[in-house]
């Protein structure tokens, strides 16, 4: 299903290279980006994708656009060239402004994965970790991270909505439920 497809992966520190080596295991065309000129062509040269510089990434016709270093790639300056049909990466915060941004990416048709959903698996991990859940529980939660993005994108199309919308009301209502749950008791 991935395979044919072109991803722009910006950021290529351990997250990012290990999302360069899963796409390219999947036969993606994979333009990688990053700041630091040695790492950028090292991985690019390890995983036989093609570098590029920051300045030109929103240039490039790709199906999907995956941020996994900086926050607020996705502002006033670089909203209008996108030409993705999918952003979803690793990069905390990459709305400038959830709100207007996330409107924006949905007026364009863009789909947008937010970032704390598709991310979810790190926060599991760690919580995993103090509470002492093994390997197996730790990555029988994770498997629910696809189904809530189907909930974010379902509630999207739905209610015709930016999916950053969607997935802070699906959030806001989780919280309410569970503050219900322990005032009940």
């Amino acid at each position: 299903m991935l395979a044919g497809k072109s991803v722009v992966v910006q950021g290529i520190g351990s997250v990012g290279e290990h999302l360069v080596e899963l796409l390219r295991n999947e036969n993606m065309q994979v333009y990688v980006s990053d700041i630091n000129e040695d790492r950028l062509q090292q991985v690019a040269a390890k995983y036989k994708a093609k570098p590029i510089s920051a300045d030109k990434i929103f240039g490039i016709g790709a199906d999907i656009y995956a941020p996994c270093a900086l926050g607020a790639t996705i502002n006033d300056y670089t909203i209008d060239k996108l030409n993705f049909s999918i952003i979803a990466g690793s990069a905390n915060n990459q709305l400038a402004d959830e709100t207007k941004h996330g409107k924006m990416l949905h007026e364009k048709n863009i789909l947008f994965a937010p970032d704390y959903l598709i991310n979810a698996g790190g926060l599991i991990s760690c919580y995993s970790e103090l509470t002492g859940f093994g390997k197996k529980r730790t990555m029988q939660l994770t498997e629910h991270i696809y189904d809530a993005t189907r909930n974010v994108i379902k509630m999207s199309k739905q209610e015709n909505i930016p999916t950053i919308i969607a997935a802070n009301r699906i959030a806001e209502q989780r919280i309410i439920d569970i503050k219900k749950i322990k005032s009940s008791f």
